[in-house]
């Protein structure tokens, strides 16, 4: 896999180790469409076994791989990131911005892709955990339609303060899952609180904590599976 040494790499650089996600296609008629984003130094590998765990034949699964780059709170290591994180002090400047925002775009070509495959946007549902369960927000909520559904696990909102500005008026009915660990000592619970109470105003968004760590649980799956349902009825 390439990698390269600065933070701010161009979106085509980002697009050509995206291309690599893992696909799990529907072993029925093809009605849904989930793309799940991993969090920091993982890969798509983490959760590909989502669809034996979440049983759903007629959803085809997308896990793409995020891009190697320095992360500077790790030293510098270069690792998979979404985007690079300078430090970790309350307040603006925690992550790269031009990260985030040329990730994005890389996310909504994807998000085209997968509805030009003939599943509408209202049955494309973007999911993501930790670090890419803010990429999941950050992009979810500057689409130009409505999702199904956004589920941000062991998360936090990035650029929150932009987020008033650039979120679209459709995105603004997109339901929310949020699920958090009570024990998680990597994302303080409370910042998947605040986002939760900055989206849930006039849409459909669901808190749900679980006594974990900064994990997932069977319990959250089954929720989460449950919830799929919702948004995406079989």
């Amino acid at each position: 896999m390439k990698r390269w040494a600065a933070s701010g790499s161009p979106p085509s650089q980002i697009q050509a180790q995206m291309l690599n996600s893992l696909i799990h296609d529907p072993t029925s008629t093809h009605t849904a469409t989930v793309v799940w984003l991993h969090g920091l130094g993982a890969s798509g590998h983490d959760f590909a076994p989502m669809p034996r765990i979440i049983h759903r034949p007629d959803v085809r699964w997308v896990f793409p791989n995020a891009p190697e780059r320095p992360v500077t709170v790790n030293g510098g290591y270069v690792m998979p990131a979404w985007y690079d994180i300078l430090h970790m002090h309350p307040g603006p400047g925690r992550e790269s911005e031009s990260d985030i925002r040329a990730t994005g775009e890389v996310l909504h070509d994807l998000l085209n892709a997968e509805i030009e495959r003939g599943v509408p946007a209202s049955r494309v549902v973007l999911i993501g955990f930790s670090q890419g369960g803010a990429m999941a927000l950050h992009c979810g909520l500057r689409r130009a339609e409505s999702l199904a559904g956004i589920a941000a696990l062991s998360t936090y909102l990035t650029l929150p303060e932009h987020l008033d500005a650039e979120m679209t008026e459709a995105a603004r009915s997109t339901p929310i899952f949020f699920g958090h660990g009570t024990h998680d000592d990597v994302v303080d619970p409370s910042r998947g609180r605040a986002a939760f109470e900055r989206l849930s105003d006039g849409r459909d968004a669901r808190w749900h904590d679980y006594p974990m760590a900064h994990q997932v649980m069977p319990r959250e799956l089954r929720d989460l599976g449950a919830w799929l349902d919702e948004v995406v009825p079989q």
